[in-house]
């Protein structure tokens, strides 16, 4: 199935590890085959990942750009979803977790990354709570 990508003027995106940007139109792109794509806004610098949350998904979207090229993007997912299962205790954000391990596993990277974000507001609902 295509991927139809409507592009903002000047916005950025990754194509298969190219960083490519859009001229000053607003541009439409159809992608035929599979690619692993990132918009701009989906794209996180390492200086971004600030909390548990965000360095899984630093994690996983490093497994989706490099494919299978390293080892390390999988060890530090591993690493960081169990320190973020061990101090998560709510049987739904857990259950998150496991389906995103899940998608990680399968290779399903970008639902991983898409799941992954929903992690944001439960984790800041947990950091913000006081008692």
């Amino acid at each position: 199935m295509p991927l139809k990508l409507s592009l903002k003027p000047g916005e950025k995106f990754v194509l298969n590890g190219a960083v490519l940007a859009n001229g000053d139109k607003r541009t439409s792109l159809v992608i035929q085959n599979k690619a692993c794509v990132l918009r701009e806004k989906d794209i996180m610098q390492p200086d971004g990942a600030t909390t548990p949350a965000r360095r899984i998904y630093l994690a996983i979207m490093m497994m989706y750009l490099d494919g299978e090229a390293s080892e390390e993007p999988y060890n530090e997912f591993a690493l960081r979803m169990t320190e973020f299962m061990g101090a998560i205790g709510t049987p739904a954000i857990l259950a998150a977790c496991v389906e995103i391990s899940r998608d990680v596993a399968q290779g399903s990277y970008y639902k991983a990354l898409i799941a992954c974000r929903k992690l944001y507001d439960l984790e800041q609902e947990r950091l913000s709570y006081e008692p």
